[in-house]
């Protein structure tokens, strides 16, 4: 079964592919397809994860010249000290006051760690909606969430986003960015809501 991911975020492509692919699903990219970016990208309005997923899933779904299964996600960074944020604003995070452009995720993960210096309690935890659009046009979505505290500074060269300030619970000594690509997906917010997603393609008899 084919799947297109409506992303152009190389790591969330590669994470998905790789938990997804020993039930048989390949996971493409719509540029694959021969979408642009700027025909993929879509301006996240939502108030939560789950809005702004369902968002992409629709949009691209609503572009194919056929139908297929499509899956979207919106995740992102919620420290209980900041009030939830980053948030749905994850991704923009220092682009909300300037100090940093869309995506720039040093500029983000200076500004988280700037927002918490002297902060005692960094409890935080990655949050992901995931929505699966089947070929009929049935919506499904599926929540994963990863808790784990953020670090006084960054460590490791793996993963992206804020992988190397994010210390999950499951590896209490280690950053999201120093644990391999195995145990992440294993313990990831996306990879719970992957697996959520895995089971219902079993249950159902889909794949």
């Amino acid at each position: 079964m084919k799947l297109i991911f409506a992303t152009a975020n190389k790591g969330k492509l590669r994470e998905a592919a790789e938990i997804l692919a020993p039930a048989g699903i390949e996971v493409v990219s719509p540029f694959d397809l021969g979408f642009s970016k700027e025909e993929v990208d879509i301006e996240e309005t939502g108030s939560s994860f789950s809005e702004n997923s369902l968002l992409k899933a629709r949009h691209l779904y609503g572009m194919l010249p056929s139908p297929m299964a499509v899956l979207a996600d919106d995740s992102g960074l919620a420290v209980d000290a900041l009030g939830g944020a980053p948030g749905i604003y994850s991704a923009r995070y220092a682009s909300l006051d300037g100090s940093g452009s869309d995506h720039d995720f040093a500029s983000n993960i200076d500004k988280l760690l700037f927002n918490l210096h002297g902060v005692s309690d960094r409890r935080a935890r990655f949050v992901c909606c995931a929505t699966l659009i089947l070929p009929d046009g049935n919506a499904l979505q599926f929540d994963g969430i990863c808790e784990g505290r953020i670090a006084l500074a960054r460590s490791g060269s793996g993963g992206f986003g804020y992988d190397p300030v994010f210390i999950p619970d499951a590896y209490p000594g280690l950053s999201m960015a120093e644990i391999s690509e195995e145990a992440k997906n294993s313990i990831s917010h996306r990879g719970h809501a992957l697996q959520q997603l895995l089971r219902y393609f079993t249950a159902n008899h889909i794949c």
